[in-house]
């Protein structure tokens, strides 16, 4: 059934990042050059990773994934955002508010499991070296990103099953740049405390799962690495150093829009634009400044675009 028919409401309007008109042209400047830098900085991973045969190891295999569900993360709310900018109106429509709260979610809890596997990868990688070959195969690591997606698929289409069918009559106005769950639940005509507690469980669950199998599988890291002093656990270090930077990016944001119990307005949404478009640029700045195999990589793409 059309959800116009069931609801009086058709369109939402967002609340973005507010200000003067010179104020919104900047703001408009601003993002559209930060989001090609995200673009650029998560495809240009990906077109090494890709051409690179140096990097064809599971490692890289997951790093690329986690760049195109960056990219996605940053793509699915951010061109609206930058375009409303130059609207009176900010407005879109039911259909587009159930979308982008799907999304929001589906490439959310893929990025989580997704460090839940970039994280067994390197558990395995530190803590099993010479079974490494032989665990991580392709078809695992096939299997892993698959797996991140599904699950992020049934975490974004349950939470979109609490609220799809709503009845939203009255107030419309989302105080964010984008349709966040917890917003936009308050709008519907109905008492949606269960239903309330039901997506905070829904997200806390998957939230806390994968916090506590990244919490684990890297203080096991960190407690074999204690135990050894090669020259390779140098380089170790500074790969897991990378990662765990990524993750607490990442959760940090998360838990407090999502789980947090107490919620600033302000706060909130400053914190969404940190999780939607900060982080997605700062994951490939973290895993490129900090590589010397990447930026090799790099290089060697260079020269040879140069030289084609």
């Amino acid at each position: 059934m059309d959800q116009r028919n069931n609801s009086r409401v058709t369109e939402f309007v967002l609340h973005g990042l507010s200000g003067p008109q010179e104020l919104q042209l900047f703001y408009f400047v601003f993002f559209t050059l930060f989001y090609s830098s995200i673009l650029l900085g998560n495809f240009l991973i990906m077109l090494t990773v890709l051409s690179e045969p140096a990097l064809h190891t599971p490692m890289y295999f997951l790093l690329s994934n986690l760049s195109f569900i960056d990219a996605c993360l940053s793509t699915f709310a951010t061109p609206k955002m930058t375009f409303d900018f130059l609207m009176e109106h900010k407005t879109i429509s039911f259909e587009g508010c159930m979308a982008q709260i799907f999304f929001v979610h589906l490439f959310g809890g893929g990025e989580m499991m997704l460090l839940v596997s970039m994280a067994y990868d390197r558990y395995v990688a530190i803590c099993r070296p010479l079974r490494y070959a032989a665990i991580m195969s392709i078809r695992k690591c096939a299997g892993l990103v698959v797996g991140s997606w599904l699950i992020g698929f049934l975490h974004s289409a349950s939470q979109l099953f609490f609220i799809v069918n709503l009845p939203f009559c009255g107030p419309n106005n989302v105080d964010s740049f984008f349709c966040d769950l917890p917003l936009v639940i308050k709008l519907a005509c109905t008492d949606t405390y269960i239903l309330e507690i039901l997506i905070r469980l829904n997200s806390d669950i998957l939230g806390l799962c994968c916090f506590v199998l990244l919490f684990m599988s890297y203080t096991v890291i960190l407690v074999t690495m204690r135990h050894r002093s090669s020259a390779g656990m140098a380089k170790a270090r500074a790969t897991l150093t990378a990662h765990i930077t990524v993750v607490i990016l990442f959760f940090g944001p998360s838990i407090f829009i999502y789980a947090w119990p107490f919620h600033n307005p302000t706060g909130d949404k400053i914190l969404s634009v940190f999780y939607t478009i900060f982080t997605p640029l700062l994951n490939p700045l973290i895993y490129t400044l900090r590589n010397k195999e990447v930026i090799s990589a790099m290089q060697k793409l260079r020269r040879r675009k140069i030289s084609s």
